[in-house]
């Protein structure tokens, strides 16, 4: 037999390797199986009631099959009991018939008496009634013995060693007793027998009868009986659990198929019924959910087309607004270009008037492009290119708002390139609103964008700590002009639709555009963009909440930081050198 070494230096025979191999087959067998047994009983009622069913049926068939078997059992053996006494009783008044005389013979002769008395007992009929015959073949046995009798070995007549010494005991107090007993027979098998025992007190020798009943056709019987429960109750078993199996699902069809219609209907498919067979209550479950259908149908195309109509009206008003937005345009710049002729108040309103007009004009393009985002007319020019330059374009293009506003934008850049396949136009849009939205309530701190990269996805933050967010407010910021403090006035000029076209632009990506916040503590913006198109983006590789979200203090590894005004208006008049 071969044998390896083991870790501690002791060889490890081949068979025990083998046995090891096969335990740990077995375990991971058992463990595959108790999975897919757990999951086919969380997935599945029709299994579940089946399964419970059966069990509770096998426990009650096991406890009917122990009663029955008990009943029959002891009905038999009460039937031999009561006949092997009643034969007992006529075969003692044989014997005594036969042992009249018996006096103070010597051992040999009492001896030969005896076995007279069995023969005589063997060949006499002991009752003519039913329970004679009922009790069946027998062994006697004839033994002297009692209270007169000295320790020497009883004289007897037959297999008088089968007879147990309880049993020797009572019948030697002239007391008939029985009991059952098993002893090994010459095949070298084991015999159970019910044994009869009862005093002979018509002769002046104490002498008992034994009577060895044999069990065995009793023994068979009960047998059959178990085999029978057994076969009976496993074929009920099986009758039960195809039954309440064809039950259940009778009952669970009905109920997959609505939960089947309804995974369509909500998938998009309105026109999803339910078939209606018959007028129970599944019938009347089917009516119901066809009726719900039907009106939540009726209430999407209500709503599709009242949608529709005020897409089309925003559509509509925006594209004619353009002609006379167009018309006042020119005629403002012509009185701009002419301001210095005009009075102080005059030239004043003018730059006014342009600054409005360059907001509506930014609310009209923002019109233009969320009813297109609504319409779903959109189209997504993706293309593999490194997402730092769009980053470092966003940044660029608000320095200026940022150093009126009086704060720096700080740009954390990984050292390799991030190829990603986007639209570099939307990704910008999205950064670019990103950063005025964080440096229009930074109060004039620090505001960070951060690019990071994983295998799958692309994250961005836009992190200040400004004001912050209060709970709840997180999930509104990409409502339409929602604003956190109405009152409060923007330093950027937003038109309150950048949040949600930005919103709109990362779910046409594949990706998502989420925020944190707490009131004291900032407000932190983070886009997720997969690295491909039709691959997901699986987990990002920057978190939200941010680490640094009691913290004020500018990351390391900043790349580019915009300085606020009064360190440009320094460095121009040569302070502090």
């Amino acid at each position: 037999m071969t044998s390896e070494t083991s870790a501690t230096g002791r060889r490890i025979p081949a068979f025990a390797r083998s046995t090891a191999r096969l335990v740990r087959r077995v375990v991971v067998f058992a463990r595959r199986r108790a999975v897919a047994f757990n999951e086919l009983w969380k997935h599945s009622l029709q299994f579940r009631v089946t399964v419970s069913t059966l069990a509770l049926s096998s426990a009650v068939v096991f406890v009917l099959g122990m009663v029955l078997q008990n009943q029959i059992t002891e009905r038999l053996l009460d039937t031999k009991r009561t006949a092997a006494i009643a034969q007992t009783r006529a075969a003692a008044e044989t014997a005594a018939g036969e042992l009249v005389g018996l006096g103070s013979e010597n051992d040999e002769a009492l001896r030969n008496r005896l076995e007279n008395a069995l023969k005589k007992i063997a060949i006499t009929p002991t009752s003519q009634d039913a329970a004679g015959s009922a009790a069946g073949t027998f062994v006697p046995v004839l033994a002297s013995g009692g209270h007169d009798q000295s320790g020497a070995d009883p004289s007897s007549a037959g297999p008088f060693e089968n007879v147990p010494p309880r049993l020797r005991q009572f019948v030697e107090a002239d007391r008939t007793s029985w009991l059952e007993h098993t002893v090994p027979d010459a095949t070298g098998g084991r015999t159970t027998y019910l044994i009869v025992g009862t005093p002979l007190n018509t002769v002046a020798t104490p002498l008992q009868l034994y009577l060895l009943f044999p069990l065995t056709t009793e023994q068979t019987t009960v047998s059959t009986v178990q085999n029978t429960l057994l076969v009976g109750g496993l074929v009920l078993l099986l009758l039960l659990a195809g039954i309440t199996n064809l039950v259940t699902r009778q009952v669970v069809r009905p109920v997959r198929s609505a939960a089947a219609a309804a995974e369509q209907f909500a998938g998009g498919d309105l026109d999803q019924r339910l078939a209606v067979l018959g007028e129970d209550d599944l019938a009347k479950l089917a009516v119901s959910y066809n009726e719900m259908a039907a009106s939540i149908q009726r209430q999407i195309r209500q709503l599709e087309e009242f949608g529709g109509l005020q897409r089309r009206f925003t559509s509509d008003v925006s594209h004619e607004l353009r002609t006379p937005l167009t018309t006042v345009r020119m005629a403002a710049d012509v009185l701009h270009a002419s301001r210095e002729q005009f009075p102080a108040g005059l030239a004043r309103s003018t730059e006014l008037l342009v600054d409005e007009l360059d907001r509506f004009e930014a609310l009209l393009g923002d019109l233009l492009e969320i009813s297109r985002l609504d319409a779903g007319v959109e189209e997504l020019a993706a293309e593999y290119i490194d997402v730092r330059p769009i980053a470092t374009r966003a940044v660029e293009q608000v320095r200026v708002i940022a150093g009126n506003a009086g704060s720096s934008v700080e740009l954390v850049l990984p050292e390799d390139e991030v190829i990603a396949e986007v639209d570099a136009r939307r990704v910008e849009r999205i950064l670019r609103n990103l950063l005025a939205n964080a440096v229009d309530h930074s109060e004039g701190k620090p505001v960070v964008l951060t690019v990071g990269a994983n295998e799958t996805a692309v994250a961005i933050t836009v992190r200040d700590h400004g004001v912050g967010l209060r709970p709840g407010e997180a999930d509104l910021v990409f409502n339409r002009f929602w604003r956190a403090d109405p009152s409060r006035n923007r330093r950027t000029g937003g038109t309150g639709l950048g949040l949600a076209i930005s919103q709109e632009d990362a779910r046409l990506h594949g990706g998502e555009l989420d925020a944190w916040g707490e009131p004291g503590h900032g407000a932190c913006f983070r886009l997720v963009l997969p690295r491909q198109q039709d691959v997901p983006a699986g987990d990002p590789p920057l978190v939200l909440p941010p680490p640094d979200r009691f913290a004020t203090a500018a990351p390391l590894g900043v790349v580019d930081v915009t300085p606020a005004p009064e360190a440009i208006f320094a460095e121009r008049e040569g302070i502090g050198q």
